[in-house]
């Protein structure tokens, strides 16, 4: 992160020809540095350094968003991999195999405390207000950099259909504008949604309130424990 976040500073500052460290071209380029420490820290099987650190990027994520144009497909793929790291911890299990997370032989004690999950809670509410709000201005950069999403965002999907459907018949752009803003909002949806279920499981009601599943959307019941 030291690097990361050395690289996010020279982006605002001049040029130094003696400095080997330069600032990142987009949001993209810093993306792909999250997502190899990501990756990292995953492969590491500790949850002792697994949690403080994850929660440190998702932290640094909010900062980072908001300075750069919007990287819809870049802020997805970091998004969808800290959702299933901070869900897979919270429950003791790898989300998608099912199969026991190392650290975790003993049940949930090796994870996540409450002040983490109240910390946890914070960013991804936090996030996801952010991503709505920097997805929806108008500039938007080119995702460019060699991210591995683990498979196409539903608005690179919907993108893709809905070109096939007007090809054609000149409306395909006109289209997409249209509908831009609701396949945006499906995106951000999704933002943490394991994660948000896995935290209802865990917190209860002790946060007070129920769980927005989306931006704006009527108060759903949280998941039976």
């Amino acid at each position: 992160m030291t690097v990361v976040a050395r690289r996010y500073v020279k982006k605002f500052s001049a040029p130094d020809p003696g400095d080997g460290f330069v600032g990142y071209a987009g949001f993209s380029e810093l993306c792909k540095d999250l997502q190899s420490i990501i990756d990292v820290l995953w492969l590491s099987g500790t949850p002792s350094l697994q949690i403080p650190f994850l929660l440190n990027v998702a932290s640094e994520f909010t900062r980072y968003i908001v300075s750069f144009p919007p990287s819809p497909r870049a802020t997805f793929v970091i998004l969808r991999k800290l959702d299933k790291c901070f869900a897979s911890l919270l429950c003791g299990q790898d989300i998608d195999t099912k199969e026991p997370l190392p650290g975790f032989e003993n049940g949930l004690r090796a994870g996540m405390t409450t002040t983490d999950m109240v910390r946890c809670r914070s960013l991804v509410e936090q996030s996801r207000i952010l991503v709505m709000e920097v997805l929806s201005s108008n500039t938007e950069e080119t995702d460019d950099a060699d991210l591995d999403d683990g498979g196409e965002s539903d608005t690179d999907n919907d993108r893709d259909a809905l070109s096939v459907a007007n090809l054609g018949t000149g409306q395909g752009s006109t289209a997409w504008v249209e509908d831009d803003e609701a396949r945006l909002s499906m995106d951000v949806v999704r933002v943490y949604e394991n994660t948000i279920v896995q935290l209802g499981n865990r917190l209860g009601d002790t946060l007070g309130g129920k769980i927005q599943i989306g931006i704006g959307a009527e108060d759903h019941p949280r998941p039976d424990n």
